[in-house]
């Protein structure tokens, strides 16, 4: 199968440079290998590309139609992994894996497909274009410190395909925001579980708590045709008479994969609870969706104060992580994309994600004329099990990926 492979990569271009990069091992904030390779192919085929002061790289192909628009692919250079050797191999479905670890496919496909387009628009000087960029980012996984340290107005185009998506066709046109909401419920009395139970006063804010959050909506709370739109998960919850088990388990030093168990073996019982907490995580593409979640929310923790008001008190506070990648009215990018596709013989689909990418970076700044980023998120190959050290990619979907991004630029550049 090894030899099969490298047949493979010298009758495909970009399958070779997809190899030549998946075998670099890149690990978060240690990139210097690959980013020394992809300087180097730069230098090796004419290509204009260069560092910014944190490590990103930026590659420009200059427009030979300056009447027209310029367009940028966007994608990261690190992977989930470490920097152990990266041993590729073919297997006899034609998936392309890596023995033992993560493959790296996540995003080195995307940044194969750019490298493969910047070079060969730099051969082909008679295609009338707009230009094209290219930025690649370091620390994707880990932080998103690279895409927040682009010069962003130093970008000539307003349109930004951000290539990191995980299917062969998509285009995700609106990303969800990352909120979390902290409930904290109180008892103003507490006391014996025993002695005190009689009192009618004394609310227990645990039971509270659960009381609360039965009212609060799970799942989906929005949804439309391209997917869930406004999501809310409740994630944790902690209340009662978790302290001496806890402190137990410190001073012993406890190893285990089930700490709730291990906690609930000695919690207290004889406690009215006076302390409840719970976190919830909010997701939303839509700012409006995502208000009208939390002003529900907000509304139940008001009338839940309301019904008990001088005997408990209820809290709901937001902590915005990272704002939504919002749908743009302009769908110029959906057409492009639909007939990029149709001609490469395949079917788009365009959808909405839950999780978070670059793109929501993108639209949140301007580029060097002051117009708001317009970000879309791509997929030029089938990848399976990202992260993992079962992750592979399907060698023909890539091949046809490549053909999608290559017919999405000719078609942008024919509107």
């Amino acid at each position: 199968m090894e030899a099969s492979l490298e047949s493979l990569r010298k009758e495909n271009e970009v399958l070779d440079i997809f190899c030549n990069l998946v075998s670099i091992p890149s690990p978060s904030l240690k990139e210097d290998k690959v980013i020394n390779w992809i300087l180097d192919f730069c230098a090796k085929n004419s290509i204009d590309g260069k560092k910014d002061n944190y490590g990103n790289i930026y590659i420009h192909v200059p427009a030979t139609d300056p009447s027209k628009e310029p367009v940028m692919l966007s994608s990261h250079m690190d992977v989930v992994g470490d920097d152990s050797p990266v041993d590729i191999y073919l297997d006899e479905e034609g998936f392309i894996h890596a023995k033992g670890r993560t493959l790296g496919a996540d995003d080195k496909v995307g940044v194969a497909c750019a490298l493969q387009l910047a070079k060969d628009l730099s051969k082909n000087i008679n295609f009338s274009h707009g230009g094209l960029e290219i930025t690649l980012t370091r620390d994707e996984e880990s932080g998103m410190s690279g895409i927040e340290h682009v010069e962003f107005d130093k970008i000539l185009s307003k349109y930004v395909l951000v290539c990191d998506a995980d299917k062969l066709g998509q285009l995700q046109i609106s990303g969800a925001s990352y909120t979390n909401a902290k409930i904290t419920v109180k008892g103003l009395k507490g006391g014996h579980s025993g002695i005190d139970i009689g009192d009618e006063t004394r609310l227990n804010a645990a039971k509270l708590l659960a009381e609360l959050l039965a009212e609060f909506p799970q799942g989906a709370f929005y949804k439309d045709e391209t997917g869930v739109i406004t999501s809310c998960n409740l994630g944790a919850i902690v209340a009662g008479g978790v302290q001496n088990s806890v402190a137990s388990i410190v001073e012993k030093g406890i190893k285990t994969n089930d700490y709730i168990t291990e906690i609930m073996k000695k919690t207290s019982t004889n406690i009215i609870n006076v302390l409840g907490m719970a976190s919830y995580s909010i997701r939303s593409a839509s700012v409006a969706k995502e208000n009208e979640l939390k002003d529900l929310m907000s509304s139940i923790v008001e009338k839940f104060n309301s019904k008990y008001e001088g005997l408990a008190e209820a809290e709901i506070k937001f902590e915005v992580h990272l704002l939504p990648f919002e749908r743009a009215k302009d769908d110029r990018i959906e057409k492009v994309h639909t007939e990029a596709c149709r001609r490469a013989g395949i079917e788009n689909e365009i959808s909405s994600f839950h999780a978070a990418a670059e793109t929501h970076i993108y639209c949140q700044h301007k580029n060097s004329k002051g117009e708001t980023f317009m970000p879309t998120l791509l997929g030029l190959a089938d990848v399976y099990n990202m992260h993992s050290a079962s992750e592979k990619v399907d060698y023909m979907t890539l091949l046809k990926g490549y053909e999608v991004i290559k017919n999405t630029f000719r078609v942008f550049n024919e509107k």
